[in-house]
Parts: structure tokens; sequence; C-alpha cells
């Protein structure tokens, strides 16, 4: 009888730019104060790639080299990679081939983004999942590089605060023992939020004039009380889906890692599953939100916290307006070398 194969992180690493962007710098900018950001977001400092020149490939390329560091494999045994970014170096080439090239990853494997917004890595984990476990491909290099400085509009206080910077890389492998990713779901909620949570030009619909540089429609536009509202919900029902169609109990739940928006959204997720903050991985008050990075992040800084099979959940909500939750049994504990 054939064994069941079930997709598993088995490495993963992160990277954060060296310069700091401190809510006192972004009180020099706009109307704003430390207190202010701290109270509703609850952010104090964001990472930040400074240089124009460098795209988003760059924290992809370090988030690889980071994981290898920590996790000495074979990049020439990888097989496939898949980027998640809402800030591609191009519009072609994809981001996935500039990193392969620049960490060295052999010609043959094949290398694509995709964009699911701040919901990008878990759509990233189902797709890996599908590939790892129709047994096409066996060593999947998951890529998260989000620069989202880039879109930031540094004369708008309300979302010049939030975001940040930052690039993780995660190794997704098959495994036959019952740990790896258990159940995930994702989805959409297409109707009317369109312009909820946009950049309005720089596309195909809007390309780039002087007109649209002049209204600054290339930094992001959010309607806040409708994306936290909509994010506080999701997140809850598909986390309380996720635990019920898999017959667990809160108190089975070893963490929850949110993606990391605003410190109020994961209290109210918290709250609606009866947990307390303290079983919740949260970094956002040093990474701000660093859309599809900010989950993997987390797990790669809290790394030697979690232990093999402890039982996790991840849940995003982004842009589109996206939104993914999975259960991931833990494959591995950090002091056991894999090869």
């Amino acid at each position: 009888m054939t064994q069941h194969l079930r997709a598993a992180i088995t490495a993963i690493g992160h990277y954060l730019p060296s310069e700091v962007l401190t809510n006192d710098d972004i009180a020099k900018m706009v109307d704003t104060s430390d207190e202010w950001i701290t109270t509703r977001v609850g952010i104090h400092q964001r990472h930040i790639l400074r240089d124009r020149t460098e795209g988003a490939s760059v924290l992809g390329v370090e988030a690889i080299r980071d994981l290898v560091r920590r996790h000495p494999i074979d990049l020439s045994t990888i097989d496939m990679v898949i980027c998640s970014t809402n800030s591609p170096d191009y519009i072609f080439p994809s981001t996935a081939s500039i990193i392969a090239a620049e960490v060295g990853i052999p010609d043959g494997a094949p290398c694509y983004d995709f964009q699911a917004a701040c919901s990008g890595f878990i759509f990233g984990l189902q797709i890996a999942r599908g590939f790892i476990e129709s047994g096409l491909y066996k060593r999947i290099l998951l890529v998260t590089a989000e620069k989202n400085s880039y879109f930031a509009n540094p004369s708008d206080r309300s979302t010049l605060p939030l975001f940040g910077d930052g690039g993780a890389a995660t190794l997704i492998e098959p495994t036959e023992d019952e740990v790896g990713v258990i159940d995930l779901l994702i989805g959409n909620k297409n109707i009317g939020h369109r312009d909820d949570l946009i950049i309005p030009a720089g596309g195909s619909a809007r390309p780039a004039s002087h007109e649209t540089i002049e209204n600054g429609e290339h930094f992001i536009k959010m309607n806040g009380r409708v994306i936290f509202k909509c994010a506080v919900t999701t997140m809850g029902e598909t986390s309380e889906e996720m635990l019920g169609r898999n017959g667990l109990t809160k108190d089975q739940v070893t963490w929850v890692v949110p993606h990391q928006a605003n410190l109020r959204i994961m209290s109210a997720v918290a709250e609606r599953l009866e947990l307390p903050m303290d079983r919740l991985l949260v970094n956002i008050g040093h990474c701000g939100n660093t859309s599809s990075s900010s989950i993997p992040i987390v797990l790669s800084e809290c790394e030697s916290r979690i232990r093999r099979g402890d039982n996790i959940v991840l849940t995003a909500f982004g842009a589109g307006l996206t939104y993914g939750t999975a259960l991931l049994k833990w494959a591995y504990d950090t002091h056991v070398k894999k090869e």
C-alpha cells in the first residue's frame, strides 16, 4: 500500500534590511507620534531597503542565504522556486528567476512569481503542497520578497507607519510522517472590495503618466475601517473552521501565527478563538507589516521555540480580498541536523 505523501516545511530563513525607520522618524515626516502609532497598530519600528537600485530580489536572496547558514542544504537539489511578491523587480523576468540565478540554483528548475498580497505565504504553501503531494516535485523553495516601502506614501499618515520590508525562504519537502501541512484553505472576497486596498496606477489598466504620478496613484490606498473589520471576521471564522474540521480544540493548538498587520486585529482573533495572547507568535513591534513575508519571518525568528509535533495555525488576509488559513504539525526540532 502506497503511503500518502504530505508536504512539510523542513527549513526556514529570513532577512530584514539593516536600516530601521522608527516611529519618531515617521513623526518628522507626517503628523503623527510614537504613542499614536504604537497605540493604534502596535508598531515601534520597521526595516527599510533604502537603496532604490535594489529590488525585492535582494530580500529573497538574503533570506535563502540565511536558510542555508542555519540548515545546510545543497541548493543544486532544489527543483522549483516560487516567489510571492507585490513588488517584483521587473514586470518580467520573474523575481523568482533572478533570485535563483543569484544563489546558484542550476538551470532546469522552474521559477515563477505569484501574487496574493498579504495572504501570499499561505497561497504559496497550497501551491507547493499540490506539487509535493502529487509527487511531481520534491524540494521546493517558497520565497517571499516584499519591498513595501517602495509603495508607501511619505505624506500619508494612515498608511506610512504600517509597512516594512522583508524576505523569507522556506524549504518544502515530502514526508510520510504525520507532520507537515495537515489542512489548508484559501479564498477571496471579490465583490465590491477592489478599491478597499489598492495601488491604483502602474498596471495595464492605468499605466504610469504625469497625471498618475502627480496624483500619488502609485502609492498604497486603503479603506482602513473596512479592511480591519473584514480581517478580524475572516481570520477568526476560517481559524475556527480549520479547528472544527480537524477535530481540534483550542487547547490542542500550540501556536497561532496571524498575519502581522495590526496588533488590535491579532488581539481580536485571539479573543475570538478564546486564546491568550501568549499563544500567538508576534513580531509586529519591530517589523511592521511585511505583507506575505510576515508569517514566515515570525516562524523563522521563533524557530527555536517551536517543537516537532506542535500544532500551528497560520491565518492571513490581504488585498483582493484574499484570505488563507493553514494547520501545520511542525516537522522538526531546531537542534536536529538535516541532510
